[in-house]
């Protein structure tokens, strides 16, 4: 290494030391998915990312998703995925495939990634320690000729009723690195397959988090001519959803990085997860990569 290089990589080290002092001890959950999850390069970079955080004594929890991955499967088996408004339809069938895919093959990669590069990774689903509660999500459709709304029935597909942390913050204590595959369990113990940022988010505050972080394959919130737009608040969100700037799927995961600092998280960051390391460039540098909502 030249000693130009020698100097800008101490020079990056030492601008990351406050944004390291801060986060000190504190609870960073992050829900990883999309390119970040299926790109050797960037999967690398995230591993070495989470392990980085662990050993400068911030506490990363890993909800991950896993959709692509569960399609790919069922259609090798010969059954077609059906969607209604972006929630996959999940019958009993379906939900085995979701738990093999999202509880065994999604999971163990990901701490086996992790592990590699020197971290010490414990796979969970929803279901271990009684992690997540779940119930049936139900979708009602009002129109003008029925009388009264149509409920839609999308089988084993859930929302949380309530998060224990215990068993995550039992692994955070002695050292390890909780990931998280979003299943949930119901009263009558049947699994749900619930949407990884609504686990994250429900997460985050269940664990008092200092920060959300929802990795995307876009590069966050951008206004009318493609800028990122970032420090934003509640009104902020509120007047880019009305004059439409916030729209179609971006709609469900501003809310769910919103829900998250009402209920006390300090700051949700919608981020992109085709850069490289963005997990650390989001958190320990001055520039980001992707959206900052503040309460």
């Amino acid at each position: 290494m030249d000693k130009q290089s020698a100097h800008n990589v101490a020079s990056v080290l030492s601008k990351a030391l406050p944004y390291i002092q801060r986060l000190h001890g504190k609870t960073i959950v992050i829900k990883y998915g999309g390119n970040a999850m299926t790109e050797e390069k960037l999967k690398n970079g995230f591993a070495r990312d989470i392990v980085l955080l662990k050993q400068v004594g911030v506490d990363p929890v890993v909800v991950h998703g896993g959709g692509p991955q569960i399609g790919q499967l069922l259609e090798r088996i010969g059954k077609k995925s059906r969607f209604i408004d972006g929630m996959r339809v999940t019958d009993r069938e379906t939900m085995d495939v979701v738990e093999m895919v999202l509880g065994g093959l999604v999971n163990k990669s990901i701490v086996s990634l992790i592990n590699h590069n020197g971290g010490n990774a414990v796979g969970l689903t929803g279901k271990d320690g009684g992690l997540i509660r779940a119930r049936k999500m139900k979708i009602e459709r009002s129109s003008p000729e029925l009388a009264a709304p149509e409920i839609i029935d999308l089988g084993q597909v859930g929302e949380v009723t309530g998060i224990d942390p215990v068993i995550v913050n039992t692994l955070d204590h002695g050292h390890f690195i909780p990931v998280i595959a979003p299943i949930g369990v119901g009263k009558d113990q049947s699994s749900y397959n619930i949407n990884a940022d609504l686990v994250a988010g429900k997460l985050a505050c269940v664990l008092g988090a200092e920060k959300l972080l929802l990795l995307t394959n876009t590069a966050g919130i951008l206004d009318e001519d493609g800028q990122v737009l970032t420090g934003l608040k509640a009104t902020d969100i509120d007047a880019l959803i009305a004059d439409g700037t916030i729209h179609g799927g971006m709609l469900p995961k501003v809310n769910c990085a919103l829900d998250a600092v009402k209920s006390g998280v300090k700051t949700s960051h919608i981020i992109d997860g085709r850069v490289e390391h963005a997990v650390m460039l989001e958190l320990l540098t001055d520039e980001g990569v992707g959206t900052l909502i503040k309460a």
